[in-house]
């Protein structure tokens, strides 16, 4: 356990180091950007580790994972994300643990998270995932609403009991005009941010860039970085 700690915090160092050096070419404080890290596939007892280590934000992307592990450390001072494309039936479980879902993309989706945060009596935040793989195209392979559609699906969160509209989100596209270009990508996601902001003030949570392009994603104006195997390591084979 010792030996994996000090592989955490020694990874940990050099993603710390990284992202200080992107806020500082992007003259932005450090501050700004909130390190969350992707835990899937790893054990609670990772996670613990990362808490002691002064992590504060953890992200899982399949509901069957991250509620028991949710549960083994609700004990600790954790802001948890969900970071995956969701199914309607598992909305009641993971509001039950999650403080932000930043896959939300369609209005289904909105319905089920709102009526399970009211049963729950919580309130969670939500990220409307942006899909770049194609703006014409109807739904993008990797989830994602339309940029011109997030207007509304943005109103439909606003509405709806027990959610919070807290900003957007996005992955870099692995086909359309943007595949290969994530810099276009984010900025991308700025403009989109920005308008939203415009009506919402309050949605200002920008989640983008993973461990190899998290630097033109605080570029870009990223406020959240999802970063995996650049802190935990290699990730061990599902099952």
């Amino acid at each position: 356990m010792a030996d994996r700690k000090a592989e955490l915090a020694a990874n940990l160092a050099r993603v710390e180091e990284r992202i200080a050096g992107a806020c500082g070419t992007a003259g932005r404080a450090r501050e700004d950007v909130t390190l969350v890290v992707v835990t899937k596939t790893f054990p609670a007892s990772d996670v613990r580790l990362l808490a002691e280590l002064g992590v504060r934000d953890v992200a899982e992307n399949r509901d069957q994972d991250a509620a028991p592990k949710a549960a083994a450390c609700a004990d600790l001072p954790l802001n948890w994300h969900f970071v995956g494309q969701l199914q309607t039936n598992k909305a009641r479980s993971v509001t039950s643990y999650a403080h932000f879902v930043h896959s939300v993309d369609r209005p289904r989706l909105v319905t089920a998270l709102s009526e399970a945060a009211v049963r729950a009596g919580r309130e969670t935040g939500v990220l409307l995932q942006v899909g770049f793989d194609g703006e014409s195209e109807p739904a993008a392979p990797r989830g994602g609403v339309r940029p011109a559609d997030v207007p509304d699906l943005a109103e439909r969160v606003t509405e709806a009991q027990g959610l919070r509209l807290a900003g957007v989100m996005t992955v870099a596209p692995l086909s359309g005009p943007y595949a290969g270009r994530p810099g276009e990508t984010f900025r991308r996601l700025w403009e989109i941010s920005t308008d939203l902001r415009s009506r919402h003030p309050a949605a200002n949570m920008v989640s983008a860039g993973m461990s190899a392009d998290f630097e033109e994603a605080v570029a870009a104006g990223a406020t959240h970085v999802r970063v995996g195997s650049a802190v935990l390591g290699v990730r061990p084979r599902l099952g």
